[in-house]
């Protein structure tokens, strides 16, 4: 792939990367911006590494998830919304968000569960490719999802 078609395909998937990576660090923009700069550079040099040609989003998304895992400020979960709300005392999360709250609950839970969580609902990923981003099983996939269904019903209840 040539750096023009690279920068293409980065032009074209931007703004899906970034609202994956602000929903994984719990409306953190800094967080997020700096996950996606990294992001983009390791998979600008692991570009002899892609192969699949048609699946540009997915491997970029799996290289965001590893790049989202090792950052341990964003895998710090929280025991409760509370917790979350004040720790980040309304500078880190974008205050424009209209899903705040969904932000402090996804939080709250287990970076594993936030991400299945996350390409599920948020990026209309199937079991089969969180599967394959997250490097785990489609049973894993499955239970990850529904701990984390089952954590979000709790925390949100009013």
């Amino acid at each position: 792939m040539t750096r023009e078609v690279f920068i293409a395909h980065v032009e074209r998937e931007q703004e899906a990367l970034r609202g994956f990576l602000l929903a994984l660090c719990c409306g953190n923009k800094g967080d997020a911006d700096d996950l996606a700069q990294d992001t983009l550079v390791k998979a600008y040099l692991s570009l002899a590494g892609y192969q699949d040609k048609e699946r540009f989003r997915s491997w970029l998304f799996k290289i965001a998830h590893n790049t989202f895992l090792n950052h341990k400020a964003s895998c710090r979960t929280m025991e409760s919304i509370d917790e979350a709300r004040t720790l980040i005392g309304g500078t880190e999360a974008d205050s424009s968000f209209e899903h705040q709250d969904l932000y402090l609950a996804l939080r709250t839970l287990p970076p594993k569960e936030r991400s299945a969580i996350t390409l599920y609902y948020m990026n209309g990923y199937s079991i089969k490719e969180i599967a394959t981003i997250t490097d785990a099983s489609q049973d894993a996939v499955k239970q990850q999802l529904s701990r984390g269904r089952d954590k979000l019903k709790a925390r949100l209840q009013l």
